[in-house]
């Protein structure tokens, strides 16, 4: 399994949010290179990059840290957050982005999203699946959709995607745990599905755990700003 650490970015600086509460910000770092670059240093391959300000604003914002990162470390960077259009998409692929995650405009504009998905195809695009009570939340998790989590990838599923990254908002920067049982749900209805877990990681027993579901990654944040998972065990 694929440990996957998590950069949010607002403001251009390395932050973490709770509950995808823009309210319940704190800043780690206010350089993402120098995050990113610890987690190479350490041995991991991969990072998961979010431009929380392109959430909020709708199109994508922080693309110039996508780029800085891409072209001064070697990790293979999925970016997500305000990609809304042709052109949001254009400059994510241009600035470096090995993959790109469609969320609230996989809700929202289903066509646009499957243009994409034919495309760039399935190893460049990963369907975000963000949850709230079994139900898809679109736009930073502001608002919630009306679409049952199954309908949702059952539908893309059978598109042609492959990649789903699954987050259960209410575990999201809680240091909870993961939701277990909702990701073997889905691992038992989609068997063939690459599914990264997302929310809830708290210790190097929790990613065990996953990776002993059959989980293709998992991205952990807040348990490793707040040292509950050393970069060392990262790697382990």
């Amino acid at each position: 399994m694929y440990i996957i650490p998590a950069i949010d970015i607002i403001d251009g600086k390395c932050v973490r949010l709770t509950q995808g509460d823009y309210a319940q910000k704190i800043v780690y770092n206010a350089s993402p290179l120098e995050v990113a670059k610890q987690f190479e240093a350490a041995g991991i391959t991969r990072l998961h990059l979010v431009d929380l300000d392109g959430a909020r604003a709708h199109h994508i914002v922080n693309h110039k840290t996508l780029e800085t990162i891409a072209s001064q470390t070697s990790l293979r960077v999925d970016f997500g957050g305000g990609i809304k259009s042709d052109a949001d998409i254009d400059i994510a692929f241009s600035c470096g982005a090995a993959q790109v995650t469609a969320g609230s405009i996989a809700v929202t504009d289903r066509a646009l999203t499957l243009t994409w998905l034919h495309r760039y195809g399935s190893e460049k695009i990963i369907l975000g699946a963000d949850v709230r009570e079994g139900m898809i939340a679109i736009n930073g998790w502001q608002d919630s959709g009306n679409i049952p989590l199954t309908d949702f990838l059952s539908d893309y599923l059978q598109q042609g995607m492959k990649y789903v990254i699954c987050t259960d908002i209410a575990r999201d920067g809680m240091l909870s745990g993961p939701a277990l049982q909702l990701y073997r749900s889905i691992l038992k209805s989609f068997p063939d599905v690459q599914l990264i877990a997302s929310g809830g990681i708290s210790n190097v027993e929790d990613l065990q755990k996953l990776s002993d579901a059959g989980l293709y990654g998992a991205i952990a944040g807040k348990a490793i700003y707040e040292g509950k998972i050393s970069l060392a065990e990262l790697n382990s």
